[in-house]
């Protein structure tokens, strides 16, 4: 059993938003030792899905929901399912909008590299695009895409 300050400690989180989610039912098992809470290995699974859930972008509505959902058993495993396939779904967009971000970013960091090296911009626009080393199109071509 680990107490609030502990878990606290263990995930990084402020002690409040431990007893947010506690008031918001979202440690339907979360047991109590005069008066103190104690957290077992359920809660700590539990936190470590809400952690996901809510990295995700998923409102702590939809993860009380998800929560409601589990307690009710297993006739609920499809709807548990989509919610992941959803999240997952949004988790990958998100991931290729970055990438396509993290893309222009090296793009541009090789560009005024380049820039630096040869003291002006006159090369490199004229390399643009089909003149650019492999590595670097591949870059250029799928932050504009």
């Amino acid at each position: 059993m680990h107490t609030i300050g502990r878990v606290s400690e263990m995930f990084g989180l402020p002690i409040s938003t431990l007893r947010y989610y506690d008031k918001e039912g979202l440690f339907p098992s979360l047991q109590r030792r005069s008066g103190i809470r104690q957290f077992g290995e359920t809660e700590i699974e539990a936190l470590r899905v809400i952690e996901c859930l809510k990295a995700s972008g998923l409102e702590i509505k939809d993860i009380k929901r998800f929560m409601q959902l589990c307690a009710e058993g297993p006739s609920t495993y499809a709807q548990r399912r989509k919610m992941f396939e959803a999240r997952k779904a949004a988790v990958e967009a998100e991931m290729c909008r970055l990438q396509k971000t993290l893309d222009m970013l090296s793009f541009k960091c090789w560009y005024y590299e380049t820039a630096i090296e040869d003291g002006s911009e006159d090369r490199l626009k004229s390399m643009i695009p089909d003149g650019l080393p492999v590595e670097i199109k591949r870059l250029y071509d799928n932050a504009r895409s």
